[in-house]
């Protein structure tokens, strides 16, 4: 059998170590199994290949092809484990080698610099007449004799007569090999004098270095060893978590990918995951990610640099000067980035600045701290490196005094912040709160500062983030017990349209404000709830009951008092289920001035604006919506009255809608979008324009806007929201004008995803869906598919007396009279009569009447003359469709009808 017996794969890996003389214990390390399965399968090998001794089997090894890559006297290295991705780190390292004659590869310990220069090299070898030499300088602790190192490994003999700094350039004089000089960082001037001298002498050699720092050489091309990207890194821990445990198929994929990015990419910190796979599954590795030194380990043995997260980066630390050792560990307090003045306020303000900055550049150098160069620079340690300063931070009696000094830089930071307008909000100040909101969660971490916490959910909301907002507000309240936290995460959560979360805080505020004997607090808590239930279903991802409404009320009456705000509160609690009562919006709104509440206020010109719409008075509901505007102009923008600052907008475009103001309601919906809070939540910022630009017919406007609606909605969540359906199916319209009935498909289901009923969609109990559909079917050529769509007569109170149809009515209307024109129904002339008296206040609707009427007369001249109307008023689609009908009208005997 001898040499020609077949090895498989675990036996070939143990073969390689057993070439390189490792013990079977140093076997089982590398390899994470026992010793016992070692000596098993070296056992087992020795039989197999009829070989007498373990001596043998190395020298066998040593002769097996693929084991090692030979090269002059000395080969590179076997992994132990297979090379995953890093294409184009390959690629770029390997373009570097080319142009240069010295490249040396940096990054911290772990990034995996060996692995990427190994798979390189073995690459690069064939393309050598002399091939590859490969030394690891871990074990050369002497700089001195570094050249001695590099002479043994390329074959120098031994020297009697000269020095060995010029037998070594004289053997490589005329070589044309690659040397690769591996870990230098601790020996550098050594290096940088060996490798000075083979530069000058031998114009063959190539030298590739890896080090956690570069070596300073005039003619060195760095190259900064990244991170494994997601994907590598993702493959990389499936193959070893596979290695493990025979079988990675069950991973969750997106799981595994945040633990990765975690982790920074850092080669050997997914190597080490992986390897623990087995003991600890995702949910250990996911819960000891705060400890990831501890967890991150590799047993006994093997190469104690590398044998855990906390030694490889423990070999750098021990590298630094005692100065840069103390920066490290205190710019550790870091969670993110910062520049030189954050760390000089919180390392040592006593120390001069620009020793700071020199020392942060050493830091840098030495691949412990990741640059993002500009104005100003930035660093960031990366997490593991991170805590292992933080650890060292905690032995030198140090943390408490640093952790104090960051938060203060966190206050005054957040303070700067704090101090823009709302209106004057940019991408810069975006940017700048960006950068500090980790540092400023982890110092409300451990300084439990509530105040701290507050003011940046405050920011936080200006920025759009309302759901980060809502957290901070709500840990706040945790921190510090204080309603007031309550009631603006309730708000966050409310300008959101996540209204179940708002219910639940508005809740939590009422115990808290009761439990420190604030009853008339609390009072307005659940009258707040009880509004919310009656007036913003359309906020709610699940269904709340009238009778809930009703017994929150009873609550917070038996709590109230005799305040104006109160009884406001109260008023407007019970005001949204009567329509027909204006009464009680008009009582709420005196009561809400007296009380000197600009947000009681708002919601009573709410809850008139929608009495106006129910009972068909459209123009004075245009009004009312205007007069909301100017109360909530003088409301402060923030998480407290975030919702009605929205809300006024979005009902003032809701009336502009209804009376046919189209360029009103444009410019609302402008408003509304560019509103500081909506910044990053792209679904309601675009919500309205959808609606808005469908009436107007710009419908690649509306499908374009549609996908910033869909993507903003994902991102969010996908909440549920009845609000925005109707942007939804906008969309969907649009998609159907088009032709494009997939896509009108599948915004269908997303408005249905969005919380709208199917059965509701397909009747006419929420007013746009009718009417979007009759559009499409007149557009379409067939008038019977509108006249049954449309089947609710427009004098029914039951579906059109409510705040949600009633604006919709007099476009229903129009479209009713053309259908029934077109369709060539007997009330035909009837309906063109009564949908006048629907549309009086919209001028849009009420030339739809007139052209139904002028294709019934057979009136051309009115049908051109309605196209410039239509241009005017700022309805393109409706100008194009009008002059299309011109054409179609053909007299009949004694008629003037259309044909």
């Amino acid at each position: 059998m001898g040499s020609d017996a077949e090895v498989t794969a675990r036996e070939a890996e143990i073969l390689a170590l057993v070439a390189r003389h490792l013990t079977n214990a140093q076997i089982a390390d590398a390899l994470v199994i026992s010793p016992r399965t070692v000596e098993s399968h070296v056992s087992a090998m020795l039989r197999k290949l009829q070989l007498p001794d373990r001596r043998s089997l190395a020298r066998h090894a040593e002769a097996m092809p693929g084991l090692l890559v030979k090269s002059g006297r000395h080969g590179l290295p076997l992994p132990v484990t297979s090379f995953i991705g890093r294409t184009g780190e390959r690629a770029a390292l390997t373009a570097a080698l080319a142009g240069h004659r010295l490249v040396t590869a940096t990054g911290p310990g772990g990034i995996g610099k060996t692995r990427l220069a190994l798979s390189v090299a073995t690459e690069a070898a064939p393309a050598r007449r002399a091939g590859v030499w490969f030394l690891d300088l871990v074990h050369v602790t002497d700089p001195a004799l570094v050249t001695a190192a590099v002479a043994e490994t390329v074959g120098v003999p031994e020297q009697r007569t000269t020095s060995i700094e010029r037998a070594l350039v004289a053997v490589l004089a005329e070589s044309d090999a690659l040397l690769v000089l591996d870990n230098c960082e601790h020996v550098l001037d050594g290096v940088r004098a060996c490798v000075d001298r083979i530069i000058a002498g031998c114009p063959g050699i190539t030298v590739l270095a890896t080090s956690r720092t570069r070596l300073l050489l005039p003619y060195e091309r760095v190259y900064v060893v990244p991170g494994l990207s997601v994907s590598d890194a993702v493959d990389l821990f499936t193959a070893r978590v596979a290695a493990v445990t025979g079988d990675a198929g069950r991973l969750d994929a997106a799981r595994v990918a945040t633990l990765c990015r975690a982790l920074d990419g850092m080669a050997l910190a997914i190597e080490l995951a992986g390897a623990r796979f087995a003991a600890l599954g995702l949910d250990g590795l996911e819960s000891g990610l705060g400890q990831r030194l501890r967890f991150l380990t590799a047993g006994t043995g093997g190469t104690a640099r590398h044998g855990s997260l906390r030694d490889a980066i423990g070999w750098s630390y021990e590298l630094l000067s005692p100065a840069d050792r103390a920066l490290l560990r205190r710019v550790s307090v870091f969670a993110s980035w910062f520049d030189a003045e954050a760390a000089h306020a919180v390392t040592d303000a006593g120390r001069e600045r620009a020793e700071v900055v020199e020392g942060l550049a050493r830091l840098a150098e030495h691949s412990l701290l990741v640059v993002e160069r500009g104005e100003p620079t930035r660093y960031r340690a990366l997490e593991t490196i991170r805590q292992y300063g933080v650890e060292r931070l905690d032995e030198t009696g140090e943390l408490g005094p640093i952790r104090d000094g960051h938060a203060r830089w966190c206050r005054s930071t957040v303070d700067a912040l704090r101090g823009r307008d709302p209106a004057g909000i940019d991408e810069g100040w975006c940017a700048a709160l960006d950068r500090v909101v980790d540092d400023v969660d982890a110092a409300v971490a451990w300084s439990a500062s509530a105040d701290l916490a507050a003011d940046l959910a405050g920011l936080l909301f200006l920025r759009g983030h309302q759901a980060q907002a809502e957290r901070r507000y709500e840990l706040a309240a945790t921190i510090a017990g204080e309603p007031d936290h309550l009631r603006l995460a309730a708000g966050a959560a409310a300008g959101r349209f996540a209204g179940d979360d708002a219910l639940r805080l508005l809740r939590k505020a009422a115990d808290a404000a009761l439990s420190a004997g604030d009853r008339a607090g609390a009072a307005r808590d659940l009258a707040t709830m009880a509004m919310y239930i009656d007036r913003a279903p359309g906020i709610m991802a699940t269904p709340h009951s009238p009778a809930e409404a009703d017994a929150l009320v009873a609550e917070a009456r038996a709590l109230s008092d005799d305040s104006p705000a109160t009884q406001a509160a109260l008023a407007l609690a019970t005001g949204w289920r009567d329509l027909n009562a204006p009464g009680n919006a008009l009582r709420a709104a005196e009561l809400a001035e007296t009380a000197g509440d600009r947000i009681l206020h708002s919601i009573a010109l709410d809850l008139l604006t929608a009495v106006r719409l129910a009972g068909d008075d459209i123009a004075e509901a245009g009004r009312v919506a205007r007069r909301r505007l100017e109360v909530i102009g003088g409301l402060e923008v923030g998480a407290l009255g975030g919702f009605e600052i929205g809300d006024a907008h979005l009902m003032a475009v809701e009336a502009d809608l209804a009376l046919g103001n189209l360029a009103g309601a444009a410019a609302g919906a402008r408003t509304l979008a560019a509103l500081p809070f909506y910044r990053d939540e792209d679904h309601l910022a675009t919500c309205r324009r959808l609606l808005v630009d469908a009436f107007a017919g710009h419908f690649d406007d509306v499908v374009r806007n549609g996908e910033r609606f869909r993507i903003g909605w994902e991102r969010a969540g996908r909440p549920v929201a009845r609000n925005l359906a109707r942007g939804a199916y906008a969309v969907a319209m649009a998609y159907g004008m088009r032709g494009d009935d997939d896509r009108r498909e599948a915004w269908i289901r997303r408005t249905i995803d969005l919380g709208a009923d199917a059965d509701d969609l397909a009747g006419c109990v929420l007013g746009w869906p009718p009417v979007f559909d009759a559009v499409l079917a007149l557009h379409r050529g067939d008038p019977a598919a509108a006249v049954r769509r449309l089947a609710a007569d427009i004098d029914d109170p039951s579906p059109f007396r409510s705040s949600t149809v009633g604006p919709c009515r007099p476009w229903y209307a129009a479209l009713w009279a053309e259908a029934a024109v077109l369709d060539h129904h007997a009330d035909a002339a009837e309906r063109i009569e009564r949908a006048r008296h629907a549309a009086r206040d919209n001028p849009i609707a009420a030339a739809i009447v007139e052209r139904a009427a002028a294709l019934t007369a057979g009136d051309r001249d009115t049908l051109v003359g309605l196209t410039v109307t239509f241009a005017a008023l700022g309805c393109p689609y409706q100008q194009t469709r009008t002059a299309s009908l011109v054409p179609a009208i053909r007299l009949r005997p004694g008629t003037g009808s259309v044909g």
